[in-house]
């Protein structure tokens, strides 16, 4: 046994080393970034397992379903909106034959440090009805991977484990276990259960439905979802999830009479346990980060005259992060004033472009070329480029998700918009900006997409492209069928003149121009020459 001291993502990238997978496959978004980046490094210097970025998380899901299928073991990593994309692959990998465990790890951002939305995985996993496992600190996080690979064999489903952005981005110690030896290749001997057919898929949903019991089973036993009974106190009892139990445990101490404490991190809930801890006590409170899923869900359990305390009545806050200080009011506790005093009146800090990068030069053109014009729509993407709606810039006007500035577009121009621009990053166009590119050329919408092509995926640390700047333009020519109207420019003040020319030329042909705007991030720039020097 070895101790490392690692982050929540790398303890989960460690437990799935030593757990035996085979393949790892992921798309960047923080907090999950860090899993894959301990992968690939690990695996370029010990010669496996076999790492890779995917186009986007749904092309990752499936690829780790072809591992499962070949018999080996593999994970799956993303944000929570990344499972979004990958949701048609993963419910219907929820009805396959899992024979090779598939771990899905996919981080979510409760408080949007760096998220569009706050959605909360759990209700994902009930949906496909599959196992989801929740650690609260870097031991679980490492021992729940390996659990979720043994869990998926045993059960023959895909397991999710979710993380959030405290766990994923905070450092501990932890103590491993005995590597495991990866699969032997073993190819899934019956191929009726790997076609998801009519008949076949009818089937294998009653499958799924019938080891539901089993899931349960597994819940109510597991040692992770541990009910502790204060037999003397009938007043109250509790009921966390996640990082929710840290918090009350910091907490426990101030209370006079300890109430019994159920904590959930393994799923589906443990009914059994919750009605026990329920007829136990007049009142449930519920701690749990996210959305008040165990909260919803157990109101329909249990009698209406027990008193739930949580999200629901707006005691536990609906929205943001569980902190130690905002669950006091729940347990009973007085507010703790924690604010800050300080002596300086410090200025604020709006999130900006980095001074030099290259979509503030490409902004700039834009919104030069859009004062010329009485009429102009400007949609853009998910990445750093999303910073130009802010000011100076002000350039963007709406911002939905990955891939959609294309779409957006077309929508707006096949409105009767005039004078429409999506702007879109690189690595963003080849994760889902690809098809809105097809659905323009298909209708010949009069739309002028520009891709600020900064040669990496900037936002989640300078991440590859999928495929290499150089080879942009060959695939926007092969989807227009022509190079006419693609064009490559440099995003560099000194051909600022030039660059706003060339808009005005594609913005005045009636179709579907394509302007790919490039120069290398300055930020990946500044770490080549300084790795260089």
């Amino acid at each position: 046994m070895s101790e490392f001291v690692v982050l929540g993502d790398e303890a989960v990238a460690l437990g799935a080393i030593h757990g035996g997978v085979s393949s790892c496959y992921g798309y960047p978004g923080t907090p999950s970034t860090e899993i894959m980046e301990y992968l690939l490094d690990y695996s370029k210097e010990k010669g496996g397992p076999f790492a890779s970025w995917s186009s986007n998380e749904k092309t990752a899901l499936e690829e780790a379903l072809g591992t499962s299928f070949a018999g080996k073991r593999a994970i799956v990593t993303m944000k929570h909106v990344g499972l979004n994309v990958a949701a048609d692959a993963f419910m219907n990998g929820a009805l396959l034959d899992i024979r090779g465990g598939l771990v899905i790890v996919v981080a979510d951002d409760p408080g949007m440090h760096s998220s569009q939305n706050e959605q909360d995985t759990r209700y994902y996993a009930d949906f496909a009805r599959v196992p989801l496992l929740e650690p609260v600190n870097q031991q679980q996080a490492y021992d729940m991977t390996r659990e979720a690979f043994d869990l998926s064999e045993k059960m023959g489903v895909p397991i999710l484990l979710r993380l959030v952005t405290r766990l994923s981005h905070s450092r501990a110690a932890i103590q491993s276990s005995p590597i495991r030896e990866e699969n032997a290749l073993n190819k899934a001997d019956n191929k009726q259960d790997w076609m998801l057919l009519p008949a076949n898929a009818r089937r294998r949903w009653d499958s799924l439905l019938g080891r539901q019991k089993d899931m349960i089973a597994y819940s109510e036993n597991s040692s992770v979802n541990a009910l502790v009974m204060n037999e003397a106190n009938r007043e109250r009892g509790v009921i966390t999830t996640g990082l929710g139990y840290n918090y009350y445990m910091e907490n426990r101490g101030e209370l006079t009479d300890n109430p019994s404490h159920l904590h959930i991190g393994v799923y589906p809930v443990p009914e059994e346990k919750i009605r026990k801890l329920a007829a136990h006590v007049k009142e449930l409170v519920i701690l749990e980060e996210g959305y008040p899923y165990v909260e919803r869900l157990i109101a329909g359990l249990l009698p209406r005259d027990l008193k739930i305390t949580g999200k629901m009545q707006n005691i536990v806050p609906l929205q943001g992060e569980l902190t130690p200080d905002n669950v006091r009011p729940a347990l009973g506790l007085p507010v703790r004033d924690s604010s800050v005093v300080s002596s300086m009146d410090l200025p604020g800090r709006p999130p900006q472009l980095c001074a030099g990068c290259p979509h503030d030069d490409t902004y700039r053109v834009i919104k030069e070329v859009q004062a010329e014009l009485e009429e102009s729509t400007v949609t853009s993407d998910i990445g750093c480029y999303a910073l130009g709606a802010l000011p100076p810039l002000s350039v963007p006007e709406t911002i939905i998700c990955m891939g959609a500035s294309i779409t957006a577009a077309k929508g707006s121009s096949e409105t009767g918009l005039k004078n429409v621009m999506a702007v879109i990053g690189d690595s963003t166009f080849l994760h889902s900006g690809m098809t809105g590119l097809v659905d323009c050329v298909s209708s010949g919408t009069d739309v002028t997409i520009i891709i600020v092509d900064n040669e990496t995926t900037a936002m989640t640390g300078g991440q590859t492209t999928i495929l290499p700047s150089s080879r942009l333009e060959q695939v926007v020519t092969g989807i227009m069928g022509d190079g006419e109207h693609v064009i490559t420019i440099p995003a560099h003040r000194k051909s600022h003149e030039e660059n706003k020319v060339i808009l005005r030329k594609e913005l005045a042909y009636k179709g579907v121009s394509v302007i790919i705007a490039v120069r290398e991030c300055i930020e990946t720039a500044r770490k080549a020459k300084k790795k260089g020097s």
